[in-house]
């Protein structure tokens, strides 16, 4: 069951001062660029209108390198000094997807960046998308991303580097982590996102098309974790995906992906999207709602539980 059923892509949970913000992919058009929704208890969401009562936009204004209208995958660090954005965005001089970073002292924005350039962007590898940000347990931070070789018919990887400490630059070397190696993962993989629970470091990730093709009965896409014996790896493939589309009993799951990652207390919980669909599980548009369930370890292994539901739903 949905808990906001607007198209809300790629989408990432943040929690601050007891409200529990969600950003997403932009609108079509490219008329709000970083989407911005919130809820009190992970069940009930709302989109976060501005002061004229319209969608409120987290950045409103792009840096100057970035083109508006490919805004995509926006995710939040909170550091000490405010909050941080990690977003994709096409760059103007090559047309390629690049990743930046905004900063704000509120989570809701404005986020603001007068870059010229962007934080990261692997141009001789199709580019760089799907960034998120991963504070260790001894302080230091690290930026995980895709290089966009799909796009270039290139391959593909996921890589993880070192973020100075402000988190507004990059250190070291970008390490390769994974690719996609399993037979559920397709050709490509995606949206690195990495956990460091009592068992160790895993890095959950996304694969194959993401799209509901319109001869397809639901959607390849999926999404895994990798064990890794640290936050540069060496990474290894699980064989089969935390949770992938079914259809059964009732309920439809198409496309499920983009995973977001967090910890409420001692409780994990994940945040991702999937296609709207018929109650007949057919596909109802081109939108991808937002989903989040908590998260359990049995014996160490990932798995996802019953998704939540906003208040007055009745159960399936």
């Amino acid at each position: 069951m949905p808990v906001l059923e607007t198209d809300f892509a790629d989408p990432f949970v943040l929690l601050a001062d007891g409200i529990f913000y969600g950003y997403a992919t932009n609108t079509d058009r490219g008329t709000v660029n970083v989407q911005l929704a919130s809820s009190r208890n992970l069940a009930d969401w709302a989109l976060v209108e501005d002061a004229g009562g319209h969608p409120k936009d987290a950045m409103p204004e792009l840096p100057p390198w970035a083109r508006r209208g490919w805004t995509w995958a926006p995710e939040v660090l909170k550091t000490g000094t405010g909050y941080l954005l990690y977003f994709t965005a096409k760059e103007k001089k090559t047309g390629l997807q690049c990743v930046g970073v905004a900063a704000s002292a509120d989570p809701q924005g404005p986020f603001t960046s007068d870059a010229a350039e962007p934080l990261v962007c692997q141009r001789d590898l199709g580019g760089t998308i799907d960034a998120s940000p991963f504070r260790d347990s001894d302080g230091q931070l690290y930026l995980y991303f895709k290089n966009d070789g799909n796009a270039a018919r290139k391959p593909v990887q996921l890589w993880g580097q070192r973020l100075a400490p402000d988190g507004l630059s990059l250190a070291g070397e970008p390490a390769p982590l994974l690719k996609a190696e399993k037979g559920w993962e397709g050709s490509l993989i995606e949206a690195p996102t990495m956990v460091h629970s009592e068992k160790g470091y895993d890095l959950f990730y996304s694969a194959n098309d993401f799209a509901w093709q319109d001869n397809a009965a639901l959607s390849p896409y999926a999404f895994g974790y990798a064990a890794c014996d640290g936050p540069l790896g060496p990474c290894r493939h699980e064989k089969e995906p935390v949770l992938h589309s079914f259809n059964a009993e009732g309920t439809c799951l198409s496309g499920p992906g983009h995973q977001a990652i967090f910890r409420v207390g001692p409780r994990w919980f994940v945040a991702f999207h999937a296609w709207s669909a018929t109650p007949s599980c057919h596909k109802l548009d081109w939108k991808r709602y937002l989903y989040v369930a908590p998260l359990l370890w049995k014996d160490g292994v990932p798995a996802v539980g019953i998704s939540l539901r906003p208040r007055g739903t009745p159960s399936q």
